[in-house]
This record gives C-alpha cells, structure tokens and sequence, in this order.
C-alpha cells in the first residue's frame, strides 16, 4: 500500500512532514491544497465560470487588476492565479490520475476543527466518489492533545499540534463510508447553490453559511473617531474568536465599508498596513500649516 496525505494550507504541511521522520509507516507525498473555501463565492465552482468568478474574486480581495477572463469561460493559466488560489484545479486532477494509475493508494485527509479544512473536505469528497473506499479521513473535531508544556489543549487547526502528537492522531483515520459521500457530497452541492458570502463551523462538521458583511459590525464598533491603522482594526477584530478569520478577508471588508462611507480612510488603499481608517465625523485631518499672504 502507498499512501499520501492532504491538508488545506502550507502552515499544515511542516508538522506534518515532521511526524513522518518519527514513524516511516506515514511517509507518504503531502498534496496541500491551498484555496480557503470557508470565503468568497462558491456557485458553480465545478464549471469554468465558476471557477473563473472565484478567481476574480480573490484578485478583487489583492488590490489585483484583474485578467480578462475569455468568454467561454476559461480560466487563465496557473501562473496567472493569485497567491490564494493558485492550481488546485490542477492538484485534484492528478491526485485523480494518481489514484488511477495506483489501484494501491490510499489517501488520507486530515482536517482540524475549522471551516476552511471542513469546506475542503466537502469539496474533495465530492469530487472523489469514484475512488470509496481509498479515501480516509482524520478529523481532529474537539480532541485533546498536548502542548509543548505537557497540558491538555483542544486544538482547532493542523499546525497547533506537536509533530509527535500525529502519531496518536493516525489512529483516528477511518475510510470515508459509502453514506458519507453520498449526504457529505450533497452538502458540497449545496453550499454551492447557497453561495454565502461566508462559512462558519458550527460544530462537528455543520457549516453554516453567513453574508459577506458578516463582521462588517464588529470591524466599526473596533474603528473610532481618530485614524488608526486599518491592520490595527483587523487584529482586534481577529483577537476575540475562537476561529481565526483571514486578515485579507477583513481588508476587503474595510474597502468596501470605506465605499459605502462607513469608514473615511488615509493613505493607498493596498494592504491593510498601507492605510488608516476611522468613523466619519470627529476630528479632521490636520491641514498643513501655512503663512498668511502678507
């Protein structure tokens, strides 16, 4: 038997490789997939259109000017994709081919407790029915580990855990059921059709799906009425939930509460470091200091 691993995420993917040199029995290729389906628009993401909207909606979250996308749909090559979502097209179609060519491989998913691994473990599962019965998965929902300091904590993502903590972990890899791919296939298809702006993990493997202006509340209740930099605003933001929300999500959220004239804003509009933002009103920006004509 040959086995390979998938996570979501290169932050995964060390910790992971790390446990392989502590136990040979897992040593196996780690296919990471780097899109995070927990945001942005998912309808007909298994058409080209679909897959095209999605990627000018991540240049639309990088400040990027978008590629023309042609009108039958296709999607530009990979090397044109933005950092966030680059060529998982591609990876599923050869993970496709590998599962083809070796009747012996096994793969094993692995999923933390939080939406983005849920999500990708919806969409994976769809895509791979084909193959019950070689597809495993290791989810780490609400389990206990322990830390570097020997105490008991509940991590939610893959690489909170100790390398050496996987190998307790492995022993939770169990074969994806029949049942599951059929009702975890038909969740996949519908959160598609839901299309929600956003996917929140309410427990277990409940997602729910919430409008993109989700957090746009919690973003002006953290603004005032003096600048302040709008990464400053993200962190205290970011700083009050269990479940880590993308920096880059927030920013988008900021711009777009900065068009609707929610928030004033100084300075280029790029990162969340390269400006600042307040609520209108309050005190103006002071103009520069000049002499009076004489």
């Amino acid at each position: 038997m040959s086995l390979n691993h998938i996570v979501f995420g290169q932050v995964s993917v060390p910790v992971l490789a790390a446990a392989f040199e502590m136990d040979e029995s897992m040593k196996g290729e780690i296919l990471c997939f780097e899109d995070d389906l927990s945001v942005g628009p998912l309808f007909i993401l298994d058409t080209k259109e679909g897959l095209a909207n999605r990627k000018l909606w991540w240049q639309q979250l990088a400040g990027v000017q978008p590629v023309p996308v042609a009108e039958n749909g296709e999607v530009p090559a990979e090397g044109e994709i933005t950092p966030e979502a680059p060529g998982d097209t591609e990876r599923l179609a050869q993970l496709k081919a590998q599962l083809k060519e070796d009747p012996e491989l096994e793969i094993w998913i692995w999923a933390g407790q939080n939406a983005r691994d849920v999500c990708g473990y919806y969409w994976l599962v769809s895509q791979l029915y084909d193959f019950s019965g070689r597809i495993h998965i290791i989810y780490l929902n609400n389990l206990p580990f322990l830390n570097e300091k020997g105490a008991v904590f509940y991590p939610t993502h893959l690489h909170q855990i100790l390398p050496k903590e996987f190998l307790k972990a492995k022993k939770l890899a169990r074969a994806v059921s029949l049942a599951e791919f059929e009702l975890d296939g038909e969740e996949w298809q519908k959160m598609m059709n839901e299309n929600a702006g956003l996917r929140l993990l309410e427990g277990g493997k409940k997602i729910k799906g919430e409008p993109a202006a989700y957090y746009d509340k919690e973003l002006l209740q953290q603004s005032s009425k003096e600048f302040q930099k709008a990464h400053k605003v993200v962190g205290q933001v970011t700083g009050k939930f269990k479940y880590p929300v993308m920096d880059q999500f927030l920013g988008w959220r900021i711009k777009e509460l900065i068009k609707a004239e929610q928030l004033e804003s100084k300075g280029e509009l790029k990162t969340i470091r390269d400006f600042e933002v307040k609520l209108p009103g309050g005190p103006a920006i002071a103009a520069e200091h000049s002499e009076p004509e004489a």
